[in-house]
Parts: C-alpha cells; structure tokens; sequence
C-alpha cells in the first residue's frame, strides 16, 4: 500500500475512521470504571490499541499536510484532524 500517492479525500476518511475508533476503543474502559460490566484487567488492553490507532490517524493526517499540490479545503481539514486527534491523546494518556 503506498499511501503517499493516494487522493488526500481518501486518506482523511480513512483518518477519520480509524481516529473515531481509536477513541471508542479508549472510552469503553473508562465507562468500565464508570459502570463495571467486564474485569478491568480484562478490558484495559484496549486502551493500548485505542491509542495506536490514534496515532495511525494522526500519521496519516501529517501525511496529507505534507503532500504537495493539494487543495487548501484538504490541507484545513487535516489540520482541524491533527489538533482533535492530539487533544484526544493527550487526554487518554493523562487519563490511564
């Protein structure tokens, strides 16, 4: 797969998508602590692949931003996508 070659659209999606799962995926042992339904040291270890696929949406979103000769609307959007992403690490590693 050779991403810096792909339509900057497709890769932001594709940001979007794994971001927004990557954040579910470090909500639900936090709702864990909130209303135990599971064993937290059974469920803690999707923290760590929430903040993994965190950081791969973040890559791809620098990715797109260092893409040469694309739309300004492409180049904003990843922006708004990095500082999102970045606020959300930063509170989920405060956070576990």
């Amino acid at each position: 797969m050779n991403l810096p070659n792909k339509d900057p659209g497709k890769l932001l999606q594709r940001s979007f998508i794994i971001g927004l799962i990557g954040i579910l995926l470090c909500l639900i042992p936090m709702f864990n602590h909130i209303k135990p339904f599971a064993e937290p040291g059974k469920i803690f270890f999707l923290n760590g692949f929430g903040i993994g696929a965190q950081l791969l949406a973040l890559s791809m979103a620098v990715l797109v931003i260092r893409q040469r000769k694309i739309p300004h609307e492409f180049k904003e959007k990843a922006k708004r996508m990095i500082i999102v992403l970045g606020a959300a690490l930063v509170f989920f590693f405060l956070n576990s």
